[in-house]
């Protein structure tokens, strides 16, 4: 197959750096060689770095067409949320409260080795590492999709074991998942019903639905985290990226999580979502929520964050203050080095 168009839909989202340089390499060998190139990110750096002319959607729509040569960072910010946005976020200084979550000696065979670390109310704790350092693994453990070998959990001050996501929603734990698509929704549901999932018992009586709390509940989740829809019967597949991550963090505010995991929950969305979602997360931990923040997005986790665990080879092999944050320091021993860069 010689195909003269090719389309990359965000081509990057799972790759290493040096993958990324890899892609480009070739992606410049096919613009010589006279393929035409459709690329679709919401990564802006790369954009500037193989483009040569960009065109920017919002709401389904065509807003504009750049040069990249004759355009800046700034002005197509604009156009995709038409409006003026700083694309740095400023973290509000917390209220810690009690200590609502602790993990001690975790350790499940080829996954996770002797993992210890603790949570505060009202704390964001990011967690970094490369590719295959076990931070997804240390999420589903946490949530209970996959079990232990050893270690203990307490959550609110008391010993627990999380054998399934059941009992991690009834310990008021809400997780969105890396994948919001085939892990975090079902995608031929409606908005409504998604939402509804885990927390039928909240919306029952004697087994039986009550569909009028279901839509009015609902509708409320929705209007607060100003989900964009056309009813709350739209299904979840019609919805853009940010606003499908937004009805995965309905569903656990419906369930009245306050103990959140998030695994790359910005991944795919655009940048206006993105200020909107850290927004949220401000409000949360304001509110008192506890939050963990899975991202291979090493400047996002630093912008956000008020803690960083570093993870290599399975296990948290360091951990910074939001006064001691230095994004060498932080890489080199997500690489695996010991001691200073």
């Amino acid at each position: 197959l010689q195909a003269n168009i090719l389309i990359m839909d965000e081509p990057t989202s799972a790759l290493t750096e040096s993958e990324i340089k890899e892609l480009f390499a070739t992606i410049n060998h096919l613009k010589k060689s006279g393929v035409s190139i459709i690329y679709i990110s919401h990564r802006m750096d790369e954009l500037f770095e193989i483009g040569d002319e960009v065109t920017v959607l919002r709401d389904g729509r065509g807003v504009g067409t750049r040069l990249i040569e004759g355009t800046s960072r700034d002005e197509l910010i604009r156009m995709m949320v038409n409006r003026e946005l700083n694309e740095s976020f400023i973290r509000e200084q917390p209220t810690l409260g009690g200590e609502v979550l602790k993990v001690e000696n975790l350790s499940r065979q080829d996954c996770l080795s002797n993992i210890s670390f603790a949570l505060q109310k009202g704390e964001l704790v990011g967690i970094a590492g490369l590719l295959g350092a076990g931070r997804t693994e240390l999420a589903r453990v946490l949530f209970g999709v996959d079990s232990t070998d050893s270690g203990v959990i307490h959550v609110h001050g008391h010993r627990c074991s999380i054998n399934s996501p059941r009992e991690a929603i009834n310990r008021g734990i809400g997780f969105l998942t890396e994948d919001r698509k085939s892990q975090g929704l079902v995608m031929n549901m409606s908005v409504k019903e998604n939402i509804s999932l885990p927390n039928l018992k909240r919306f029952s009586k004697w087994g039986v639905i009550d569909k009028q709390t279901e839509e009015s509940i609902t509708d409320n989740y929705c209007r607060e985290l100003d989900i964009k829809l056309t009813s709350l019967n739209q299904l979840a597949l019609n919805l853009s990226g940010g606003n499908q991550q937004k009805v995965v963090l309905s569903k656990w505010l419906c369930s009245q999580a306050d103990i959140f995991i998030f695994d790359e929950p910005t991944r795919g969305i655009d940048v206006g979502s993105k200020q909107e979602f850290y927004r949220l997360m401000n409000e949360l931990t304001a509110g008192g929520a506890a939050i963990i923040v899975i991202s291979s997005d090493l400047p996002e986790l630093l912008s956000i964050s008020d803690r960083i665990l570093v993870m290599h080879n399975r296990t948290i092999v360091e951990q910074f203050d939001r006064n001691e944050f230095d994004q060498e320091q932080i890489l080199f021993c997500a690489l695996g080095g010991i001691g200073e860069a």
